[in-house]
């Protein structure tokens, strides 16, 4: 959430936001509607003066003995008050329409993201590591896994439905096993680890910025005020919601949790295999830190760096991306991505995303610090995927197939593998 005042005082930088992203909105609409709300507040709160006034002036009155004044001042209280409940209708409309629009004002990108309607706008920043070349035909990670008895995508169909599965075995292992490293990583980089609930109420969603422009891609429970969160971000950040906290020092959390999506909109897209499924499991990094754009930017560039270190671990090229203004979500100031090679996309698939939020995201969760002068003040806050499985499996297998069938496991996942060097078909 963006403050009124400042989005009054940027009007053309925040519809060109909105425009950036996608978002169909009207900044003239909402400044219009915050002016109608004022104007039907003011005279609501002229009309109760007056009620009040005349209330005291008809005690006088009465007291006085002047009983005809009193029910002249009585009538005139009277029409007061029955104009009061109309233009208090009439305010709280103008409130809800003023609050529906403001809650779908997206946050302003920073001077560096590119520009751009789409991930095919994306630049690249930088490329680590080589794409593998075999001197052989090598297989997908659905073939690897059916293989390897791994996964069992038939079974996950049946159970639940398209874009479901099942890991099996060693599959199951290695799921966890990445998960883990990245939990030990991010606990040695001083983050604390916090099991969070996956079902949440609305208003944890609202506060986080993932509603109402997201509410699409998320499973709500039946007959209940609840839903399956998309990512553990939301109750990470809304853990310190309508608090003020000591940022001293930047609060650093982080949570492995399964997450839920809908997918809407994605109908025929990945279709095969585990790279867009209902259910997986993120390690999540989320840091809290006061309001230094220079201190948002190093963290920013800190949790990316994490991510970074996993795929590095886990031997895997990939290459860091500005993602561009149209493909970047409402609440995000700036983001980079984190795409893995994957042998039988032939191209880089994303893997990792970081976010810095500025204050827009806890300006909306009301997450505030004092500052040095002790003036109140909102938050800023950032986000990184530290892991994502299974996705994460296609290319930690397509990548480390060799020529006999068998799938080489990276160094740092043996010791989470009861020391399994390979797999064998």
């Amino acid at each position: 959430m963006l403050d009124i005042r400042w989005i009054r005082e940027n009007e053309e930088q925040v519809q060109r936001a909105a425009d950036q992203k996608g978002i169909a909105l009207s900044i003239a609409e909402l400044l219009a509607w915050d002016d109608e709300r004022r104007r039907l507040l003011q005279k609501a709160e002229a009309l109760r003066q007056t009620r009040n006034r005349l209330s005291q002036e008809i005690g006088r009155s009465m007291a006085a003995g002047n009983t005809q004044e009193a029910e002249r001042l009585k009538t005139q209280a009277q029409a007061a008050a029955d104009r009061l409940p109309p233009i208090e209708h009439e305010r709280a409309e103008a409130e809800n329409r003023y609050t529906e629009l403001l809650m779908l004002v997206p946050n302003v990108v920073s001077p560096d993201t590119p520009a751009g309607t789409s991930d095919r706008d994306n630049v690249e920043i930088k490329r680590v590591g080589e794409a593998p070349s075999f001197p052989f035909e090598p297989k997908d990670h659905a073939a690897l896994g059916e293989l390897h008895s791994l996964l069992d995508l038939p079974r996950g169909v049946k159970t639940a439905g398209t874009r479901n599965y099942y890991l099996t075995g060693t599959g199951a292992m290695l799921h966890r096993a990445v998960q883990q490293l990245a939990v030990d990583l991010l606990v040695k980089r001083g983050f604390r680890l916090l099991e969070v609930p996956l079902m949440v109420r609305t208003e944890a969603l609202l506060g986080t910025g993932f509603f109402p422009l997201g509410a699409d891609q998320t499973f709500k429970i039946a007959g209940e005020d609840k839903w399956l969160v998309g990512t553990s971000e939301v109750p990470l950040v809304a853990y310190y919601s309508g608090q003020s906290v000591d940022v001293r020092e930047p609060i650093r959390l982080a949570a492995a949790s399964l997450c839920f999506r809908s997918e809407i909109g994605s109908a025929g897209r990945d279709v095969h295999g585990l790279y867009r499924v209902h259910q997986f499991a993120k390690v999540e990094q989320v840091v809290i830190c006061k309001a230094d754009p220079e201190l948002a930017e190093m963290l920013l560039q800190e949790i990316t760096a994490n991510a970074e270190e996993l795929l590095q671990l886990l031997e895997l090229p990939y290459r860091v991306v500005a993602v561009c203004m149209g493909d970047m979500s409402q609440k995000t100031y700036k983001q980079l991505d984190i795409e893995t090679w994957m042998p039988s996309r032939q191209a880089y698939g994303e893997t990792h995303s970081s976010s810095n939020l500025l204050d827009f995201q806890a300006r909306r969760a009301g997450i505030r610090y004092r500052d040095e002068q002790g003036k109140l003040r909102y938050c800023y806050t950032l986000n990184n995927t530290a892991v994502a499985s299974p996705r994460i499996l296609i290319p930690l297998l397509e990548n480390h197939q060799l020529e006999d069938g068998s799938i080489r496991i990276p160094e740092t996942l043996r010791p989470y593998m009861n020391g399994m060097e390979r797999l064998l078909p």
